[in-house]
């Protein structure tokens, strides 16, 4: 069909083939909350995703049993979705997870696209990590917090419950760690 538009990727599998491996990143998405694969299949499982979280805020017998159909092993999952994950998102209306690309692939030499899907205002939120890492740096400088650090501090603090302590406690957790990596660069130099 050349031209048309597609209402998905099919990743170069067949339909049984696709719907086990989405099955599969989402199991391991909600399970390690933040994985590597491939942007195509990142995009196509941020959908999924983002579909079964919107399943878990309704908190409906429907709802689970529809959720229940899209993993494998659902006793495993289903108790941390409807509980943890769901009370995350309560308050947020959409945008549960997040895509970042990141370098291509080497193995096989196929430089294949591949980004980082990982659920959004989670223990492993590399944005959040981020700002905090930049807020560091730009508080060190006589120039103040820039504008667009200022706007990043409110994006990952403003669904996030206490997410202005979170950010702040981050933030002397990383000038620690800083501090104690130039403490001993200095013991190396003096060595």
């Amino acid at each position: 069909m050349a031209g048309g538009h597609l209402k998905y990727r099919h990743l170069g599998r067949k339909s049984s083939h696709r719907q086990a491996l989405l099955r599969n990143l989402v199991s391991s998405l909600f399970t390690h909350e933040s994985i590597t694969t491939t942007w195509p299949k990142a995009k196509e499982a941020q959908r999924l995703a983002d579909k079964v979280i919107t399943m878990a805020k309704k908190n409906t017998n429907a709802s689970r049993l529809q959720a229940e159909r899209v993993f494998f092993q659902p006793s495993l999952i289903l108790p941390t979705l409807f509980t943890t994950i769901r009370e995350r998102y309560l308050s947020r209306p959409g945008g549960y997870t997040r895509v970042l690309r990141i370098e291509p692939r080497n193995r096989n030499n196929d430089q294949a696209p591949t980004a980082i899907l990982e659920l959004v205002d989670g223990p492993r939120d590399m944005r959040f990590a981020m700002t905090a890492k930049t807020l560091v740096r730009e508080r060190a400088t006589e120039g103040g917090v820039r504008e667009i650090t200022a706007r990043n501090v409110q994006k990952v603090t403003r669904f996030r419950q206490g997410g202005m302590e979170e950010l702040e406690r981050t933030v002397r957790n990383v000038e620690a760690e800083e501090w104690k990596a130039a403490e001993k660069e200095d013991q190396d130099t003096k060595k």
